[in-house]
């Protein structure tokens, strides 16, 4: 055999080059990455959730999962307003609901109820890492969670329908006698109520005020409905530490661990009603519960997560 040819064979049965062929497989076994499976469920401030987990080392561990927050629902409310200041407007409405009720036929409520409901979930992708290495209690975690933008909604309550539907009326009848014009056809009201109507000024929900301190007028859409939405990013970074532990004493195939981190969704959240405005950087002084809840989101740049896990080892 040429010498060549002798010298390609021997390499070729050498345990160098024997190695690098070793099977994925038997590679995952060897530095323990994905030999083990665990399913958990979740519970927390990102809501119901489930994963699954599987060590990619012995120090790390990758999971997934899913978790949704259930639709619950909270009220809140805001008074309804006729002209430019609070002062005014209840004389001014005491005396204009008895002209709403002749000119549209529904009775206005002084107040609007409103119904907020959280809608946010997501999906995330984890990495926890035990950094001690005889501890595999303690680990601290990085990834992201994505999902959908619009965490929460608000909008009015069904019974609030026929005053919101009354404002819209009113306020089309007091844009066409500002203008001067008809209100039906060739029809125009009498002297008197354009007078009225036009000292009482326009109707709407008063949310708050505006930065030059006008007030924040909310008037109905084209549906007669009052509606907001607060939105973040889809795509979340998350980072965190965490604690897990036996569920049973001597029993390692039931563990439960506790998550608590930070998911960085891209600063603070707008909540933007159905004509456009910015509740949390377009507007001050927001009345009532509302008011509560964006003092309460502008405090918070990311989202605070404080889950509890419990876990079985599927294999």
């Amino acid at each position: 055999m040429p010498v060549c040819a002798q010298e390609a064979s021997s390499l070729s049965d050498s345990p160098e080059k024997k190695s690098v062929f070793v099977p994925i497989t038997q590679y995952w076994k060897e530095h323990n990455i994905f030999q083990h499976l665990d399913a958990s469920v979740t519970l927390g401030t990102t809501g119901i959730g489930i994963e699954a987990s599987s060590p990619i080392s012995d120090f790390g561990k990758l999971r997934a999962g899913f978790s949704f927050m259930p639709h619950f629902h909270y009220n809140m409310s805001f008074p309804v307003q006729v002209g430019e200041t609070a002062e005014e407007s209840a004389t001014k409405f005491e005396k204009l609901s008895g002209v709403l009720k002749d000119l549209t036929g529904f009775n206005v409520d002084d107040r609007i109820d409103m119904i907020g409901v959280p809608t946010y979930f997501n999906f995330n992708l984890l990495f926890d890492f035990f950094p001690i290495k005889n501890n595999k209690h303690w680990y601290v975690t990085a990834g992201f969670y994505l999902g959908n933008s619009k965490i929460a909604e608000a909008y009015n309550t069904t019974e609030d329908m026929p005053s919101l539907m009354a404002i819209s009326i009113y306020n089309n009848i007091y844009n066409k006698v500002v203008k001067g014009e008809p209100i039906y056809g060739t029809a125009h009201l009498d002297f008197e109520t354009e007078d009225k109507i036009l000292s009482y000024g326009r109707m709407g929900v008063h949310v708050g005020d505006f930065e030059n301190g006008d007030p924040y007028m909310m008037e109905p859409d084209e549906n007669s409905m009052v509606k907001a939405r607060a939105t973040v990013n889809a795509f979340k970074p998350y980072l965190g530490f965490g604690y897990t532990g036996r569920l049973i004493k001597g029993n390692d195939d039931y563990k439960i661990s506790f998550d608590c981190g930070a998911m960085f969704w891209g600063g603070t959240p707008a909540i933007i009603t159905h004509d456009g405005t910015n509740l949390t950087k377009d507007v001050k002084n927001i009345n009532g519960k509302v008011g509560d809840y964006v003092d309460l989101i502008k405090a918070f740049k990311v989202f605070p997560v404080i889950n509890v896990k419990f876990t079985k080892t599927i294999f």
